[in-house]
């Protein structure tokens, strides 16, 4: 590869995470349905046109974000998940718990295009799949692992699967290599949307005046969850 062509892409790759950069600015001012190419052109001092070169469309630039935020979210729970002792089931699952959190905390607007409300008009391509199942991934291992090492308790006096939800359920067993039975992924995937969903209130604001000690309220909450799972804590 010559020096010029070497230098064209470091350049290359410069003015994406400057763009980029810019658009994570005007998520937070404008909202994902406000993100307009000329006014993150305009900031740059880049003619509109000069934009397209690198993002052809918004919704292309939508994408780079969307994918960005996924990934950041899976390299904070791959980190959490590592950081902590493998046969420590339900150690792990809090740390994954957790570094989503903290990371939804740190990055709302993030957190709000890849988990809150379908910007209208935009239909997120296969590109974005992989990205997205990366924490999903972790936490499906977790559960596997515990699962085969015999560590998993569930509550007693759950009601049996619906044979309605098998195929659901194999689908997304399938998705992510979940080698459990029906009940495990049920309950997991339970436990996974009620932690989205304790985050999400949390930062969309229904929480405001009633939950104040939100870090001790997310922690009951996720060990809770945690135990209809099955972890033992």
């Amino acid at each position: 590869m010559s020096a010029s062509r070497t230098a064209r892409e470091r350049v290359r790759a410069e003015l994406i995470h400057e763009i980029t950069e810019i658009a994570r600015r005007q998520l937070a001012t404008q909202g994902a349905t406000g993100l307009s190419l000329r006014a993150v052109a305009r900031e740059m001092g880049m003619v509109s046109s000069a934009i397209y070169r690198y993002f052809p469309s918004r919704d292309d630039l939508l994408t780079a974000l969307i994918i960005d935020g996924y990934n950041a979210v899976g390299d904070v729970v791959e980190r959490a998940d590592a950081a902590s002792r493998p046969d420590d089931y339900a150690g792990r699952w809090l740390a994954v718990c957790r570094a989503i959190r903290e990371w939804a905390v740190a990055h709302p607007h993030e957190y709000a295009l890849i988990y809150g409300s379908p910007v209208p008009g935009y239909e997120a391509p296969e590109d974005t799949i992989s990205a997205a199942l990366r924490d999903t991934v972790v936490f499906a291992r977790i559960v596997t692992e515990a699962h085969g090492a015999g560590e998993l308790e569930p509550p007693a006096g759950l009601p049996p699967v619906p044979p309605s939800i098998e195929a659901d359920l194999g689908r997304g067993r399938a998705a992510v290599e979940m080698n459990v039975p029906d009940d495990v992924v049920a309950r997991a995937l339970m436990a996974w949307a009620g932690l989205f969903g304790t985050v999400s209130f949390e930062l969309f604001g229904q929480f405001e005046t009633v939950v104040e000690n939100r870090i001790g309220y997310f922690d009951h909450t996720a060990t809770t969850l945690g135990r209809l799972i099955g972890f033992k804590f």
